[in-house]
């Protein structure tokens, strides 16, 4: 069937979209977010290019995100934003590709219901539903086709969650709905506080890039950062430090690391064992924060690693359910 049409795995973030073509590998990865005319809400750009506008546009065009904590915020811009990858990544396939697409695992079922529409408006043929966890499991190659206990900490922009997966079932899970964009806003507001200095979102992201980490650093990394002085309403330079950035995210940390607990409070016993034996695979963009895997093995006590492409897990995931698809309509699929 590849022959005649494509099979496409999907990561639908709140922060970057990641697309796996079956026999190409991933094709796209670009943030997800759309530029558009705010008289008429038509899209000017789309991903990369509607990014760099973000915060730097006049009155008449807005960058917006779509997509929010994992799940769609606005229908129609998240359909635009389908269309327009489907549409590059299609070919000349005479039929509408069939779509794997991973949502979070506490979505609701009119959630699931707007994922799924959204991507039939944007040309999909069948579309199929996988809980991003699971995803998240199979793209970072763990056994999740045996009788193991395998442990899976997704964080991706909008949304962290832990769960333990097993004989292609999620056994026990919990979501937060935190991530690297709530990892920004600690950033941003920790400047307010401390320094009453204004700063943007791309701002705020680049310092949790450039000197963020989770424990302090053995050599201390420091960065000159711009914003608007709340008092005179001046732009001004400060200086920021990582040990100040480990301080402003240690409340959102402390929310993911709560939510690992809660997921090994509920483990049966057996899978518990496993777990201690094997460790938590560490999965998304936001995991790649420094020394997160030393931060969580020691608030939580079991070993943390990252896995291979981090950022990837979830799109390679529904890649790969799409070679075991009759096996997972019957697991894992939302109907």
């Amino acid at each position: 069937m590849g022959l005649f049409r494509q099979e496409i795995g999907i990561d639908l973030g709140t922060v970057n979209i990641i697309m796996y073509v079956r026999g190409q590998g991933i094709v796209v990865q670009e943030p997800s977010v759309i530029a558009i005319l705010t008289h008429s809400e038509q899209p000017v750009e789309v991903g990369e290019a509607a990014r760099q506008m973000y915060g730097r546009t006049p009155g008449e065009i807005e960058v917006v995100r779509p997509v929010r904590e994992g799940v769609i915020a606005d229908f129609r811009f998240t359909q635009e934003m389908l269309k327009h990858f489907i549409n590059r990544i299609k070919g000349f396939k005479p039929l509408p590709p069939r779509v794997v697409i991973g949502v979070p695992f506490g979505v609701t079922s009119v959630e699931r219901r707007a994922v799924r529409e959204a991507a039939i408006e944007a040309g999909a043929g069948e579309v199929f539903l996988l809980r991003e966890p699971l995803a998240a499991a199979m793209g970072a190659g763990l056994p999740v086709d045996t009788a193991t206990g395998n442990l899976v900490m997704d964080i991706g922009g909008g949304t962290a969650e832990a769960a333990v997966v097993s004989m292609n079932g999620i056994v026990v899970a919990n979501s937060v709905r935190v991530g690297g964009i709530r990892l920004d806003e600690a950033i941003q507001s920790f400047c307010r506080r401390k320094y009453n200095l204004a700063i943007g979102e791309p701002t705020a992201e680049d310092i949790k890039i450039k000197i963020g980490s989770a424990l302090p650093l053995e050599t201390k990394l420091v960065m000159q950062v711009q914003g608007r002085d709340q008092i005179t309403g001046l732009p001004r330079t400060i200086e920021l430090s990582s040990n100040e950035i480990t301080e402003a995210l240690q409340e959102p940390l402390s929310q993911m690391t709560a939510c690992i607990k809660a997921v090994l409070e509920r483990t049966p016993p057996e899978l518990a064992s496993d777990i201690i034996d094997r460790g938590m695979a560490m999965t998304g963009g936001t995991s790649l924060l420094r020394k997160l895997d030393e931060f969580f093995t020691k608030e939580v006590g079991i070993p943390a690693y990252i896995a291979d492409a981090p950022m990837a897990c979830v799109a390679l995931g529904c890649g790969r359910a799409l070679e075991n698809i009759d096996l997972l309509k019957r697991t894992e699929f939302a109907s």
